[in-house]
């Protein structure tokens, strides 16, 4: 097996690859319920606009995909990255009970790939994450083609749940 030297390029799922409105009720109700809005992502539309600039941008660069999801999620993650044509790539999810920030999470794991390779981009929706990564030095793509979530936002930043 040959070592992929490419670039990384490195995107979300959740409102960038993903369409989460469907499962946004979940997170609007006190408590939230988050074993149903996890439970409910293998039924996640695809974005197009994600999902053609991921294929488009995996002709140059080795695909990582970033997200907030739990590790518990990985089974559905990978089959749903599999049945909507996405290309293959190593995923890294938030760690059980890890419920720090993405802002802090994800700029901490782009310092880490970008100790042995170059990271071309990230793309994500979330501003802060964007604002982070942007004062970290890294190239970033604002997914700004799914509709923006209150709830999902606030619960990314407060709660660090995804």
């Amino acid at each position: 097996m040959t070592r992929d030297l490419r670039p990384l390029a490195v995107f979300d799922l959740d409102n960038t690859l993903a369409a989460t409105a469907h499962r946004q009720h979940f997170l609007e109700r006190r408590p939230r319920d988050w074993d149903a809005f996890f439970a409910a992502a293998p039924d996640d539309p695809p974005l197009d606009e994600g999902v053609e600039l991921c294929l488009r941008t995996a002709r140059e660069c080795e695909i990582v995909y970033l997200t907030g999801r739990p590790e518990r999620c990985r089974r559905d993650t990978e089959r749903w990255l599999a049945d909507h044509g996405l290309p293959e790539g190593r995923i890294h999810m938030r760690r059980n009970r890890d419920f720090r920030p993405a802002r802090v999470t994800k700029v901490e794991l782009l310092r880490g790939f970008a100790e042995g390779r170059e990271v071309r981009m990230l793309v994500d929706d979330d501003d802060l994450v964007c604002d982070a990564a942007e004062a970290a030095g890294f190239t970033v793509v604002r997914a700004r083609w799914a509709t923006p979530s209150a709830e999902l936002k606030d619960a990314q930043e407060r709660e660090g749940r995804t």
